[in-house]
């Protein structure tokens, strides 16, 4: 497990063009000021940065081109020619007649309607970007993990812990052993108790949250398979994780804080996670399903006077 802060690369899979934005957007707001600036512009003008030489690039943006390059490597190219061409093909793409983006912020005298248009936007917007970005190799080792864990902890706090609750329900309910942690002392107690070939996953979009970082470093500690499902891949949470979903989120407005488009990222990433344990588990996952379901179902039923 590497804990640095990542500028290396994948030289087999770098990002596809599609990802390139998603990316950006991703991680810009961990970068240096000056990375951002060079971030900033290949995601606002792909077609004309590809037009253009490192040297040219660090010229548009103030910067130099060492700082070019270690932002294309940060994001996930071997240099600054797979970055060009990167960039070329998001240019096609956004050429391809796509219709035009719903960008501004909900304003307090929207209309409902346009409320509703504007959030459906961002949320798409949310689910792709995290969808796109998502390392589906680190994925399928967390899903592996959970799968053939003795028992599965969930740390989060606020919003995220309304996600761990959400992966722990579904989890339970196809028979394997999950809890949800919202007290950080409790998160912490309980990690205590894990060993090797337990699963313990913190979740937290600022990937700097303490309560959440302290019970994952315990866990680690005790040798049990961390996970952190974090919109920072390179906050201080992974320095305690073995494997690291990231997740994206929209713009942050007055009217639409962070916790709201980073609970919608964290879901798509928490059903991706459950959906593979179930394929995986399906020989027990499936009678645990249908045993809940017809515990419930009566539930369900209109009574009869």
């Amino acid at each position: 497990m590497t804990n640095d802060v990542k500028e290396s690369f994948n030289p087999d899979s770098p990002p596809a063009p599609a990802a390139l934005a998603a990316k950006v957007r991703t991680l810009a707001p961990s970068m240096t000021r000056s990375m951002q600036r060079v971030a900033e512009a290949v995601a606002h003008d792909p077609a004309g940065c590809a037009a253009l030489t490192v040297t040219g690039l660090a010229e548009l943006t103030g910067t130099s081109e060492a700082t070019v390059v270690r932002t294309a490597r940060l994001l996930g190219y071997p240099g600054y020619r797979d970055l060009r061409l990167a960039l070329a093909g998001l240019a096609a793409h956004q050429q391809s007649g796509r219709a035009p983006a719903v960008t501004a912020d909900i304003a307090v005298d929207d209309s409902i309607a346009d409320v509703v248009t504007k959030l459906a936007y961002d949320e798409q917007q949310t689910l792709a970007d995290t969808a796109a970005g998502l390392d589906t190799v680190q994925l399928g080792a967390a899903v592996a993990a959970a799968a053939t864990a003795r028992r599965i902890d969930i740390y989060g706090v606020g919003a995220s812990s309304l996600v761990g609750q959400d992966l722990a329900q579904k989890l339970l309910r196809i028979g394997l052993i999950a809890h949800a942690h919202m007290d950080p002392h409790l998160a912490v107690t309980n990690a205590v108790q894990l060993r090797p070939g337990d699963v313990a996953i913190a979740i937290t979009h600022s990937g700097s949250t303490g309560d959440v970082i302290e019970p994952l470093r315990v866990a680690f500690d005790r040798g049990a398979t961390t996970v952190a499902i974090t919109g920072r891949p390179d906050g201080p949470v992974s320095q305690y994780a073995d494997h690291v979903l990231t997740t994206s989120t929209a713009r942050e407005s007055e009217l639409r804080p962070a916790a709201m488009s980073s609970r919608t990222s964290q879901l798509l990433v928490v059903d991706c996670l459950f959906i593979g344990v179930a394929q995986r588990t399906y020989e027990t996952a499936a009678p645990a399903l249908s045993a809940s379901y017809e515990a419930l179902a009566h539930r369900h039923t209109p009574r009869s006077r």
